[in-house]
Order: C-alpha cells, then sequence, then structure tokens
C-alpha cells in the first residue's frame, strides 16, 4: 500500500523527468544547436520562484502506440509548458506583473500540436482572459501532429478552438509571441496573431512546413527555404529581430513593461541638441530616429517592423518614465511621404495602442500621401483610408508634435486625421503648413505666370519667389496665429509640453 510519503515519492520522481535534468540527452541535443531549452527561456522571462505550472504532467496522447514510462520523458508536458508568474516584478511589482506564460518545447516532437497541447493552450488563455492577464508565448515548432492515436472519437481535429480562443485576446490583453528556429502552420497561425511578433536572426516562419508544401504538389523544399527571417522582417510579419533567445527575452521583457506602466526612474539626454538636429536647407533630409533618442528616455526606444512601411516608424517610447506609441515620419524615405505600406503600418499600430489604452505621440514632417499611379497599384485609397478610421477611432490621448513639414492630407493623418484630434497639436519653430507642397502648389496654382515667362533664368526666379512667399504664409507661427494649431515651442521644451498635455 501507497504511504502518503510514497506518494511524495512518486510524484517527486514523475515530475523530475519533466525537468531538463531528467531529459539530458534531449536538452544536450538542443544545447548543440546553440539553442535554450524550452525551461531555460521559463526561467530568463520570469521570476520562476514564483511560477505556477499547469499541465505539467500531461504527456502526449499515444499511449495505444507507444510505452507510458516513455512517454512520460520523451512527450514531457506534451511539448509546451504553460503557467502563471510575475514578469517585471521589480519594476512593476508581483500584482501588475502576473502574466501567463505559454512556451513551446521543440525537443518534444518537434514541438508540434497534439490533443493535450492544445488543451493545455485553451486552459491557460482560458485564465488569462479571466484574470486579465498578457500573454508572452513562445511559438517554435511544426504544426499539427498526425500521431496522437488516443484521441480516436475525432476526424480531421479541426474543432480545436486554440486558434480562436488566442486571436479572441486581441484588444482585451497584450500578447507577445516570441520564435526561434523552425515555425510551421498551426504555430506560424499562433505567431502571426499575437500583438507583438518577436523573432530571432535564426527563424524560419511559414503557414505550411517542407512536408505539407511537397503533399500539396508545390514542390520540394528545406525548412530554411521558407520564411527566412529576411523575408518575414521585410514583409512585415516580424515586429522586432533579436540576436538569439537571450536577447528574445530581454525584449519581450521590454516590451511588455510598456504595458505594465510606469517607471520612477529615468533619463533624458540634453534636450538642447534637439534644435542642432534638423539641417539649415529645409530641402535637406536627417536621422530623426537621432532625434527620437534624445528626446525620449534614454534606452527606451523600440522600434516595430523597421524594414517594412518605413516611410513611417512606429515603436514604443517613455517620456519621464510614462510609456506611449510612437509615429513619426522618416523624410529619408520617400521624402516622408506616407505610402500604403507605411499607413498600412501606421493603421495596425494606432488600434494597438487604442485598444492597451497606451498614449501616442506623433513626430510630423511630410510632404503627405505618396500620389500616382504606381501608388495606386498599391491599393493607397484603401490604405490611406483606413488609416483616417483608426485615427478617429483613437480614443486614448494624441499629441502630435511637426518638426517641419505638415502637408495636406498626411500631415493631418499623423494628426489622427484632423489638427482638432489631438490633445494638443504643436510644432517647432521650423514647421510649415499647407493644402500641398509649396513647390507643387505653385506649379499648380500659378501655372499660367509660370508659363508665360519665355526666359528659363527668369521663370526659375519667379517660381523661388512664389515658393518664398507660400512658405512664408505657411510657416508654423502663422497657422498658430490662425488656430489651426496650438502653439509653437522652442524644441528643447517638447518633453515637458508632451507631459502636460498628458498629465
Amino acid at each position: 500500500m501507497n504511504t502518503p510519503q510514497d506518494a511524495l515519492e512518486n510524484l517527486q520522481a514523475r515530475l523530475g523527468k519533466t525537468t531538463d535534468e531528467g531529459r539530458r540527452e534531449a536538452i544536450d541535443k538542443r544545447h548543440a544547436k546553440g539553442y535554450r531549452s524550452a525551461r531555460e527561456n521559463l526561467a530568463s522571462l520570469c521570476d520562476i520562484e514564483n511560477y505556477t505550472e499547469y499541465g505539467q504532467l500531461a504527456v502526449a496522447a499515444q499511449r495505444q502506440r507507444r510505452d507510458y514510462e516513455e512517454l512520460q520523458t520523451a512527450t514531457a508536458a506534451d511539448g509546451i509548458l504553460t503557467g502563471i508568474a510575475p514578469v517585471n516584478p521589480e519594476q512593476h511589482g508581483r500584482h501588475n506583473s502576473k502574466t501567463a506564460l505559454v512556451i513551446n518545447d521543440y525537443t518534444v516532437l518537434a514541438g508540434t500540436q497534439g490533443y493535450f497541447h492544445h488543451k493545455k493552450i485553451d486552459r491557460i488563455i482560458e485564465v488569462a482572459a479571466a484574470q486579465n492577464l498578457p500573454v508572452i508565448m513562445f511559438t517554435e515548432g511544426g504544426g499539427g501532429r498526425p500521431g496522437d492515436t488516443d484521441a480516436s472519437t475525432q476526424i480531421a481535429g479541426l474543432n480545436v478552438t486554440s486558434f480562436a480562443a488566442w486571436a479572441g485576446l486581441s484588444g482585451k490583453v497584450p500578447r507577445i509571441a516570441v520564435n526561434n528556429g523552425y515555425c510551421f502552420a498551426g504555430n506560424a497561425a499562433l505567431f502571426g496573431c499575437a500583438d507583438i511578433k518577436i523573432a530571432t536572426q535564426s527563424s524560419w516562419i511559414g503557414m505550411a512546413g517542407p512536408a505539407m508544401i511537397e503533399g500539396g504538389g508545390l514542390g520540394s523544399f528545406k525548412p530554411t527555404d521558407i520564411g527566412p527571417i529576411e523575408v518575414q522582417t521585410r514583409n512585415g510579419v516580424v515586429d522586432i529581430v533579436a540576436d538569439d533567445e537571450t536577447h528574445a527575452c530581454e525584449l519581450a521583457r521590454k516590451v511588455l513593461s510598456c504595458f505594465q506602466g510606469d517607471l520612477h526612474q529615468w533619463d533624458a539626454g540634453d534636450q538642447n541638441s534637439l534644435i542642432q538636429g534638423l539641417p539649415d536647407d529645409r530641402r535637406y533630409t536627417y536621422k530623426i530616429r537621432s532625434l527620437i533618442d534624445i528626446l525620449v528616455d534614454q534606452n527606451s526606444f523600440i522600434e516595430l517592423k523597421p524594414n517594412y512601411g518605413s516611410a513611417i516608424i512606429t515603436g514604443f517610447v517613455r517620456i519621464e518614465g510614462k510609456a506611449m506609441g510612437l509615429l513619426a515620419n522618416d523624410c529619408r524615405v520617400l521624402g516622408g511621404a506616407i505610402d500604403a505600406e507605411a499607413a498600412d503600418k501606421a493603421t495596425a499600430f494606432l488600434r494597438l495602442c487604442n485598444a492597451q489604452n497606451l498614449p501616442v505621440l506623433a513626430l510630423g514632417d511630410t510632404p503627405g500621401f505618396m500620389v500616382g499611379p504606381d501608388s495606386e497599384k498599391e491599393a493607397a485609397v484603401r490604405h490611406f483610408s483606413e488609416l483616417f478610421i483608426a485615427g478617429a477611432q483613437l480614443s486614448t490621448p494624441l499629441v502630435t508634435i511637426f518638426l517641419r513639414k505638415g502637408y495636406g492630407l498626411g500631415a493631418m493623418a499623423m494628426a489622427g486625421g484632423s489638427f482638432a484630434k489631438p490633445s494638443y497639436c504643436a510644432a517647432w519653430p521650423s514647421g510649415e503648413f499647407g493644402g500641398m507642397g509649396l513647390e507643387g502648389a505653385v506649379t499648380l496654382g500659378f501655372k499660367k505666370e509660370l508659363e508665360s515667362e519665355p526666359d528659363d533664368d527668369k521663370r526659375q526666379a519667379l517660381f523661388d519667389t512664389l515658393v518664398g512667399e507660400a512658405y512664408e504664409r505657411g510657416k508654423a507661427t502663422e497657422a498658430a496665429a490662425h488656430l489651426e494649431i496650438d502653439a509653437v515651442i522652442d524644441p528643447k521644451d517638447t518633453r515637458k509640453t508632451i507631459v502636460a498635455a498628458l498629465a
């Protein structure tokens, strides 16, 4: 007869089979690839001493075809760790840092999704929804698993609720997906549904793996041919690229912190140097990221999708410890004109900030929307209109500061669709405004006068004069005098202006 002590010892032995020490051979193979184990990633993410695990004793639903003792080690936890633990408690306290964690384990059946694997995902998502917890999910794995023979009452198994449940958390709690290695089929669907998607340089992400592609008659490919990181960053699937799993965990914690609350300690650069970041000639470009780094709290800027829709920069920043979303035009890309990709990126970002109640800071310097036949081929009307809708639906505070150009509908989009939309809409003294770019406005509005001047040099001189006059009429101070913007501010006062507007 089992005594209580015997039962306890049996439990400890059984749990030991799910640990890295109890699965040394599989973990050593993982380390040989230069990767970390699922439990090592878990410990890197959270306060592991206060981690509560769900479903640790699960094994793959393969008792009919494999030895049960073997399953306990070879399919430990059915290839997925699920639980609750504090993440960033040292910054936000244990209560505000409570997080649901889902870590796929590639050492178990290549991280594939089986019967109990799905039940564990469903359970932790249910807990996250009930307790309003953010979720961090590691998604490495090969998709659906065909070898779970114990689940004999299903045919295709397409009535699983994991995908709908995970997607259903959208707009309710922050969801961060992290990937390293192969991420195919169902695992990729989970990755793609997250709010923020982080992937390491050693990531390959696709809606089907090699076997499914070949089975569909689409050719034979190596796993590394499918969705490499270069492709998935260029097309906007991946938000942030990490060096490795260690870096990915750091990034996940840093991103999550933006949704967890304010920080009480921060440092900032010399705000007097902001004005030096703009060139003397209004036609020249400058490095907006350098200005962002000076403006916001040091080391707080987290950029999203830098290689997609690059005419607009999106990301998270802090100012005096307060987290907020950032939109900024990059004048080095298309002169700052907003194209379809940039609008798509900005739209999704505004909706995320709105859903998670993050205020938004917009730094404007744009000649407007990108126009022309090529732009229309990219569905410009649809993408630009969606950006206006996202701005109109924004209920979280918006502060827009125009650093330089603010022209046409593109400038209005940077202000939530109207200069009247932001909590505060201001400009630096270098700001300039108009219904369209000055040069284009002069070319269109004074076409007859310009065409009537036969001398090329005199025509150019007239053009330059007219542009200069238009610039004087559209200067930031004139826009403020006509109450089209709220103020013109000294660049060094930008931080305190933002803080005051959000107070």
